[in-house]
């Protein structure tokens, strides 16, 4: 394809309509071994998952981050939060990363590989960057999810900053946390089954 489309900008998605996000109703904690288990016995029951990882942000030059903290894993209707510094939390974590068969899709996941292949000291399986899908759409820039459910959807999807930054390694995650962590992973979800499926 050789057209180029071009990514909506910050003011255009500011007047978008709110892109609808997973309440803590449809969002689990992972913490033990136990709920690991659980998560990822329900996670086999679909195909393709979002993806995403937090590490707690580093503010010292020089300072290396020890993260990821969580992985969020996703369906289209659930997101768990993986808590990682529970070692069996952790092991059941790496290996659904490692395993075949499934699509993890999520934005700018270089990184996050990274990280996990350090942390979990496994190589990731069934990896989709979106952003190579929406450059084979003619999109030139990285998108992200704003850009990504913006140029899907219509819609804009809000992010806190606060969450962003605040510490993803503490021992209790907050409501606001778990909300923002879960919903990266469900929107990179729902933005990959709109790609793979042509809609809208």
């Amino acid at each position: 394809m050789n057209t180029t489309r071009s990514t909506p900008g910050k003011d255009e998605i500011a007047l978008l309509p709110e892109f609808p996000r997973l309440g803590l109703d449809r969002i689990a904690l992972v913490n033990t071994a136990a709920a690991a288990r659980e998560a990822v016995a329900a996670l086999r029951d679909h195909p393709h998952w979002g993806f995403d990882t937090e590490s707690k942000p580093t503010f010292v030059q020089g300072e290396v981050s020890d993260g990821p903290h969580i992985l969020q894993l996703a369906t289209l209707e659930r997101a768990w939060v993986f808590q990682l510094n529970d070692p069996a939390t952790r092991d059941l974590a790496a290996q659904a990363m490692a395993e075949g068969g499934y699509g993890k899709a999520g934005f700018g996941l270089g990184d996050d590989t990274k990280r996990i292949r350090a942390k979990l000291g496994v190589e990731p399986v069934g990896v989709v960057e979106l952003n190579h899908l929406f450059r084979e759409r003619g999109y030139r820039k990285d998108m992200g999810v704003k850009g990504a459910v913006a140029v899907m959807f219509g819609q804009r999807f809000i992010k806190s900053k606060k969450a962003a930054t605040s510490n993803w390694a503490n021992p209790r995650l907050t409501e606001g946390q778990l909300i923002y962590a879960a919903n990266d992973a469900w929107a990179a979800a729902v933005v990959h089954e709109a790609l793979r499926t042509g809609a809208p």
